[in-house]
């Protein structure tokens, strides 16, 4: 068969060989969260307002920077819904895999969010160390009390996706980290009620910042590296390489690419040297159905080869 070696080193391969797109669909993701982000966003909305008017009335710095917090998170939550909801829309001549990627948008501008937020509550507890003010104890251990309710309520509702979608999982992180933080602002209100340390506020606060901080970390890094185009967290790409090298009548793996399309799909295009030409489409049925369950990539194009070709491209580092 002729070869053709005429294209760029990018997914658009031109060889004059057989390829197979095969594309599983993953089960139900983003887009059946919308009760959850309801839910969600109007239970902690109501508590931001109540929790912002009792620690201002408190004078806890330890409440009002739960309530920032919160209302951090509640824009994140519209970003992630939002993000989910544009992932639904159908492809268009213009955009061939829709609007998937907000999701991974969603996830890394939520993380940013974050970040910039702890550390102007950083600089507020230090001011705030150098001057003690008093703190109505009762008034922040029932309010926050109230907190680790309601991000107790929020984390559930996004507990079950949290393993399989970025945009789901950076939801679940911030409700059981709030839920967390408000238990250590009750045991501040606490101690201060018991010993009466001023100083233990707006320590809990940097407390706060800090634990934030640490579990908003992995989100950035994730989000970033799925911005770029990188191998999505829990897949080898070096078992990916071995496993389609493996199989019957392949004697080479080249060009081998793994990304996300979103945070809960997964895409790969490959091309594999089979000698013996094409192998009937019983083997990308199941091929198709081993990547989609045993890594989950749900959207593979594979392309055959009768022989290996050297086209230029730069190689991924796996072993060929």
């Amino acid at each position: 068969m002729s070869h053709d070696h005429g294209h760029a080193c990018a997914h658009g391969h031109e060889h004059g060989h057989h390829g197979h797109h095969g594309h599983v669909h993953p089960t139900p993701g983003p887009d059946d969260w919308n009760r959850a982000f309801a839910i969600g966003i109007v239970l902690n909305l109501g508590f931001v307002v109540v929790e912002a008017l009792y620690g201002w009335k408190a004078g806890s710095l330890a409440l009002l920077a739960d309530a920032g917090h919160n209302l951090s998170d509640v824009a994140g939550l519209i970003l992630a819904w939002g993000a989910a909801l544009a992932g639904r829309l159908a492809p268009t001549r213009q955009r061939t895999y829709g609007w998937q990627r907000a999701s991974i948008l969603a996830a890394l501008a939520n993380a940013v969010l974050l970040l910039v937020a702890m550390g102007a509550l950083a600089v507020e507890a230090f001011q705030r160390l150098q001057a003690r003010e008093p703190v109505a104890g009762w008034t922040v251990i029932v309010v926050a009390a109230i907190g680790v309710l309601i991000n107790g309520i929020t984390a559930a509702l996004f507990m079950a996706g949290s393993r399989d979608d970025l945009n789901i999982r950076g939801a679940f992180l911030h409700m059981a980290g709030d839920a967390l933080v408000s238990l250590g602002v009750v045991a501040a209100g606490v101690l201060y009620l018991q010993f009466g340390w001023a100083w233990l506020d707006p320590v809990m606060s940097l407390v706060i910042a800090l634990v934030i901080v640490l579990g908003t970390w992995g989100l950035l890094r994730q989000s970033l590296h799925l911005a770029f185009d990188g191998v999505p967290e829990g897949i080898d790409l070096l078992e990916v390489h071995a496993w389609l090298r493996s199989l019957p009548g392949v004697t080479g793996v080249h060009d081998l690419h793994v990304w996300a399309l979103g945070t809960s799909e997964v895409a790969l295009t490959v091309h594999l040297v089979m000698p013996a030409g094409h192998p009937g489409d019983a083997f990308f049925t199941e091929l198709a159905q081993v990547l989609a369950q045993r890594f989950r990539i749900h959207h593979p194009t594979i392309q055959i080869e009768i022989d290996g070709i050297d086209d230029g491209c730069p190689a991924p580092q796996v072993p060929g």
